[in-house]
């Protein structure tokens, strides 16, 4: 599957000068007729059926064309493979020639998985417009006075209405029409190369959404065995899975060939069910592997199993996945910094378990969990740093409260730069929320904008639902509402105001920190010792590079001041950073105190003097 020679085989693409190959899977159709649609004049072709219940038809056409399938002379249907649904989910196909864009990154060849530093953001929210094409002015700042290293957008795969976080997308293959379709999102793709920014994408694999969803129309796409919390699953296991699979693996090589992305989050994995000898993820990496990119491609899941065969090597009958989701952390994290105790925050709330996310991967690898009522996970702590993505916020842990507050709403600004310091000086892969840079105060809900009106109001009602189950019930807010959305949308403006550009201008130095010194870029977690004071609320992380001098970070979570006493030696370690101008260092002959009057982060160095790194 060489970049250069790798083609879509469904849906509707170029094959020579004025022709176009349309191809569709129906086995469900004992006839597919094809209507073609151009000025309002539409042609009806009868499809030639194919082995595997396939449907294809060569006919001359131009992009920019509609097009529709007919199923058994009664179903009007868009392309399963649709690249662009101009008039939504209900309405025809677009012809859409995947050759024709001008990109400009040639000589891109992506960032390393140890490098990235990821930035998540919703297309509808970042920016008043709500578009592709007006995300492009910011990469500037993202990439060059910020300094993350890749975008991750939430799903852009088409959903019902023009409002949505993307989860309910029902045509894989389509680019939203509201955030500017195909091209805009490959205009953004480019520009995001240019500005050395990778472009990582999130799609659903395990289940599409409740409105617009056709693919039961056309054959056995959903299994009659497992349903997952969203509605029925993706049939990876049963008769007909053959295709069904092949039309997922096309899926990720289509977002990684067409649109240059470079890498896949890949959304609740614990909801794909398959059974299969083979896993449809085993499948997927070890088919990235044997392929030609010309550049970095990464594969990252979030999965809430705590189980280490998705990211361990394939050679030990795991999955190979690069990444996924390092939940625990920031439950430990939060927990711990807000004292908030309801739902999978019960698990949480002492600094041991912070310590052991950075040391180990999962907190819960193996061991009782209160919230679940059952043991949970698998040990991780012979994976690398790199295997994982922590955050402190995401638009899951914001969005799914039902208030739709950040770290900013919940937690004062020394704490809120200790939260920080945890998350850019772990030796794991850090992610960053869109606005979370400069303490923005803006919610993030949830938010929907269903055509159906049934739809809509079990939305209304599944949302209450899960509030009463964590205990907030009051001020609830409709996800319907277009005021729930545009509330949602990040206040750029506010940056330019001091506390804002204060904490915007520590993240920035605790990033270029990051991405400078050695020790910190080094994930494999090899260099890395790890002390925890319990009575003193303080975690002391020291990290080294060979040849490079060691980094004593303190990480300081209480308000009582600290005196380490005689634990380092004396006139060694020099401050480089503090997030708290506060932080005094107090020598005497035999110690080395570090004394704070609240939460703080600080940073120490040294040159290498002997072999004793021991802590």
């Amino acid at each position: 599957m060489n970049q250069a020679k790798w083609k879509l085989d469904i849906g509707a693409f170029p094959i020579d000068k004025g022709n176009w190959m349309f191809r569709v899977w129906a086995p469900f159709a004992l006839e597919v007729e094809l209507a073609l649609v151009e000025r309002n004049r539409e042609s009806l072709s009868k499809m030639k059926k194919e082995t595997h219940g396939y449907f294809s038809k060569i006919e001359c056409a131009r992009e920019g064309m509609s097009y529709a399938y007919i199923l058994d002379g009664k179903k009007r249907r868009p392309d399963p493979a649709s690249r662009y649904q101009p008039e939504g989910i209900n309405g025809d196909s677009q012809l859409v020639d995947p050759n024709t864009y001008p990109w400009s990154d040639g000589s891109w060849i992506g960032i390393s998985l140890s490098d990235l530093i990821i930035y998540e953001l919703h297309v509808g929210t970042y920016t008043k417009e709500g578009t592709f094409d007006s995300i492009i002015p910011y990469l500037d700042y993202l990439s060059n006075d910020l300094g993350i290293t890749a975008v991750e957008l939430m799903p852009v795969a088409q959903f019902a209405g023009d409002r949505n976080w993307g989860y309910d997308g029902v045509m894989m293959y389509s680019v939203q029409s509201t955030y500017g379709g195909p091209t805009g999102l490959k205009r953004l793709v480019d520009a995001c190369h240019g500005s050395n920014l990778s472009v990582i994408l999130d799609v659903v694999y395990n289940h599409v959404g409740p409105e617009g969803n056709y693919l039961s129309d056309f054959g056995p796409y959903f299994s009659q065995k497992y349903m997952t919390p969203w509605g029925r699953a993706i049939n990876y296991d049963d008769i007909g899975s053959d295709e069904v699979r092949k039309y997922i693996v096309a899926n990720a090589f289509y977002w990684i060939n067409e649109y240059h992305i470079d890498g896949l989050r890949l959304d609740a994995v614990h909801g794909i069910y398959d059974f299969s000898p083979r896993h449809i993820l085993q499948e997927l990496t070890n088919l990235r592997n044997k392929s030609s990119f010309g550049r970095k491609i990464h594969l990252i899941a979030e999965s809430d199993l705590n189980d280490p065969k998705f990211i361990s090597p394939s050679d030990q009958c795991s999955y190979g996945l690069d990444a996924q989701w390092l939940d625990d952390f920031h439950h430990s994290v939060h927990a711990y910094l807000t004292n908030e105790k309801y739902g999978y925050y019960l698990d949480f709330g002492n600094i041991q378990d912070i310590g052991k996310a950075l040391r180990d991967g999962f907190v819960y690898d193996g061991r009782y969990s209160r919230f679940r009522e059952k043991t949970h996970g698998a040990p991780s702590s012979d994976l690398l740093g790199s295997k994982f993505v922590v955050s402190i916020q995401n638009h899951d842990q914001v969005g799914n409260r039902p208030d739709g507050a950040r770290l900013s709403n919940l937690l004062e600004s020394p704490a809120l730069m200790v939260a920080a310091g945890l998350l850019l000086l772990s030796p794991c892969v850090p992610m960053l929320f869109m606005g979370e840079e400069f303490a923005d105060r803006s919610p993030f809900y949830f938010f929907t904008s269903h055509i159906d009106p049934k739809i809509a109001q079990a939305t209304r009602e599944g949302r209450k639902n899960e509030f009463k189950a964590h205990h907030f019930q009051d001020d609830f807010i409709d996800p319907q509402a277009e005021s729930t959305f545009r509330k949602s949308k990040i206040d750029h403006e506010s940056r330019n105001l001091p506390f804002h550009n204060e904490i915007f201008r520590y993240y920035k130095n605790l990033i270029h920190l990051r991405k400078s010194h050695p020790a910190l870029r080094d994930l494999t977690k090899r260099n890395m010792e790890l002390v925890l004071l319990e009575d003193k609320k303080t975690l002391i992380c020291r990290r080294w590079s060979p040849s490079v001098e060691d980094l004593l970070i303190l990480f300081v979570l209480g308000k009582e001041p600290v005196d380490l006493g005689g634990m380092f030696r004396r006139n060694e370690w020099v401050r480089i950073f503090s997030s708290n101008p506060s932080v005094e260092t107090k020598d005497d002959a035999d110690s080395h105190s570090i004394l704070s009057t609240e939460m703080s982060v600080t940073i120490y160095s040294k040159k290498f003097l002997s072999d004793e790194r021991s802590l």
